[in-house]
């Protein structure tokens, strides 16, 4: 498929991209490489290679009855952690859930999927405007509300 054919879809692409270059953080997930055509004729398709994370949060809780309180503060300490760090640099994921939260088998989290972000070029709350609409209706982010 040429990912230049669907506007919007190039546009996430490249977002989520430029975005992920730019955050380190161990508890949202890097990028190892992309992978580009041999000549610029060729460029219809992008890979991007992420690292290896075993699951998402939604499979982890949905397969374990016995997660302990523990597990609940350890996922809940990573994802603040990670969340402090994007608003700090004003990076708003707007789409965050279970689903776009991967997980491994030591219950790191990491927070991907930053197709729908967006970024905040001024302290000033009244300067920024999002639309509204983002794909997932049952979770909103806490600056969509």
């Amino acid at each position: 498929m040429d990912f230049f054919t669907e506007y919007g879809d190039a546009n996430r692409i490249l977002r989520e991209v430029k975005l992920l270059r730019l955050l380190r953080h161990p508890n949202i997930v890097e990028i190892k490489h992309i992978m580009l055509p041999p000549s610029k004729r060729e460029f219809k398709d992008l890979f991007v290679v992420f690292e290896l994370m075993e699951s998402d949060l939604h499979q982890v809780i949905k397969a374990n009855d016995d997660l302990t309180r523990e597990h609940h503060q350890f996922f809940l300490y990573q994802m603040l952690r990670a969340m402090k760090y994007m608003h700090t640099a004003n990076v708003y994921h707007r789409d965050l859930k279970p689903k776009n939260i991967l997980a491994n088998a030591n219950c790191k989290l990491k927070i991907c999927d930053f197709g729908l972000a967006r970024v905040s070029f001024s302290d000033s709350p009244t300067t920024v405007f999002f639309t509204d609409y983002v794909a997932t209706r049952w979770y909103r982010a806490p600056e969509l509300c």
